[in-house]
């Protein structure tokens, strides 16, 4: 029997594809995963987004409390699971679509700063944390969820600078707090415990 070249040069592209698209993980993984990065008292009631079999980033479970935990994007280098207060989200969520109209990450920033500026986005009043919990590709096991990381954390508080807060703007010591964006919609305090 004698196969067509197009058709075989065709199931090679098709099977080449397949074995770069990523495996999603469940959403049982995910979600366990996902809460990685929440504070243990409040991982019960969290909310977990996470992605579908087609890769749409959906709700995987409504919570209860002020958490949103997102799960490893499966189609980016490592493991990366973050938490963060509700009041992040329209921050988080204006990111997410930025970047999926191929906004690069200097355009997402000047785009929330003046949107930020010009009340079109709504930023947190006060001080706001998000954890992060990351691992390398070969610390994460998509199949069982086992994942070795490392977790940080960051407390948005938007427009402050290191003389309202008298943190230096690089850390002084390992893990020590500094102020990153400072005078910026993005101002954050990073603490790296883990560094």
């Amino acid at each position: 029997m004698k196969i067509n070249p197009l058709l075989g040069l065709l199931f090679l592209v098709c099977l080449r594809a397949a074995a770069q698209t990523p495996a999603i993980p469940s959403r049982e993984i995910q979600i366990k995963t996902a809460l990685l990065a929440a504070p243990p008292a409040q991982r019960d009631g969290a909310t977990v987004l996470g992605y579908d079999e087609k890769g749409t980033l959906v709700t995987l479970r409504a919570g209860t409390n002020n958490q949103i935990c997102l799960a490893d994007d499966p189609t980016r280098k490592g493991f990366s699971a973050a938490c963060y207060h509700k009041d992040l989200e329209p921050f988080m969520a204006r990111g997410r679509e930025l970047r999926k109209e191929g906004k690069n990450a200097k355009q997402i920033f000047d785009l929330r700063e003046a949107e930020a500026k010009a009340g079109k986005l709504p930023m947190p009043k006060g001080p706001t944390t998000l954890a992060v919990y990351d691992a390398n590709d070969e610390d994460f096991n998509r199949a069982t969820g086992e994942v070795k990381g490392k977790l940080r954390y960051v407390i948005y508080i938007p427009w402050a600078t290191a003389e309202s807060t008298g943190l230096p703007l690089k850390p002084e010591i390992p893990g020590g707090p500094w102020i990153m964006d400072a005078g910026t919609h993005r101002a954050h305090i990073m603490l790296n415990p883990t560094m």
